[in-house]
């Protein structure tokens, strides 16, 4: 049982790192969330949802995030947020979203800087999943029916574009251990044995929580 905790997954492409998501909400009995969120974020702030699949986890400036993190900080008003760059809406509206999916009850939540949005959330637990480069490469190759080579454009572009959104919109690093509550190779330790130890973990979680 996970009380009400929630689990955010971060993962480098081709890790398993929705499967896993996917695999634990069923052994849970919760919901797992990934494109999901964006359609639950574009219900909410009445926002097209094309414009969130088009700027989903996309790095932005420099001078965008800081208007960003100033306003988010700092609050907004329904004025302001009427002219707000486009990027700046999707943000917002997304990371609103995840707050109140948390409050709502347990869940995993796949990628989209969850683990930051929800970083003033106690009952929460961020997992990163990584693997070898070699490794990763055969299951998007295998999956997509593609290249070595290909696999590995597509691997190294989608990592390079999510490190990017998670690094300007968070002060954490994206895929650095110290980021998050556990990280785990599942190139190693398979997508069973990733989702027991994430089992694991939210069970000592839950006995710390209940001291």
């Amino acid at each position: 049982m996970t009380n009400n905790t929630v689990i955010t997954i971060g993962r480098q492409y081709g890790s398993g790192g929705k499967e896993i998501g996917l695999r634990l909400a069923k052994e849970l009995g919760i919901k797992c969330y990934d494109k999901e969120l964006l359609d639950r974020a574009a219900k909410d702030s009445g926002l097209c949802q094309e414009l969130f699949e088009n700027n989903d986890e996309k790095p932005t400036n420099s001078f965008l995030y800081s208007l960003v993190m100033d306003t988010y900080s700092f609050g907004y008003s329904s004025a302001a947020f009427a002219d707000m760059p486009i990027n700046h809406k999707v943000f917002l509206a997304q990371f609103d979203t995840i707050k109140n999916i948390a409050k709502e009850g347990p869940c995993i939540m796949v990628g989209r800087c969850a683990d930051y949005a929800l970083s003033d959330f106690e009952d929460s637990i961020s997992v990163f999943i990584h693997a070898d480069l070699d490794k990763r490469i055969r299951r998007i190759a295998r999956k997509f029916e593609l290249t070595d080579s290909a696999a590995k454009d597509r691997i190294q572009k989608t990592d390079k574009r999510r490190a990017s959104y998670y690094n300007y919109y968070t002060s954490k690093k994206w895929g650095d251990a110290s980021s998050y509550n556990l990280s785990l190779d599942s190139g190693e330790l398979g997508i069973d044995g990733c989702v027991q130890l994430i089992k694991a973990a939210v069970e000592i979680h839950n006995k710390r929580l209940k001291r």
